[in-house]
């Protein structure tokens, strides 16, 4: 963990450009393992798997429900 943390700080990091824009998205679950779930975002905009402690959820988590995130785009810091 050290070393990786040493090896970031050699690398020149700057703070975005851009103003963060969130934009909501809606997708349908995939796939549900004991650690993760994976999602096919509407809209074909491809799709995206995040930990299950990541989910807010009043119910147990199944292939086939209809989830909402809001996210912002990914831009690179570093060379």
């Amino acid at each position: 963990m050290q070393m990786q943390n040493n090896e970031a700080t050699k690398r020149e990091l700057r703070k975005p450009k851009f103003i963060d824009k969130v934009n909501y998205y809606e997708g349908i679950i995939t796939e549900v393992h004991d650690g993760m779930i994976a999602l096919d975002l509407r809209g074909r905009l491809g799709s995206i798997r995040v930990p299950k402690r990541m989910v807010i959820s009043d119910f147990e988590l199944e292939v086939g429900q209809i989830v909402a995130l809001n996210m912002s785009f990914i831009e690179q810091i570093s060379n």
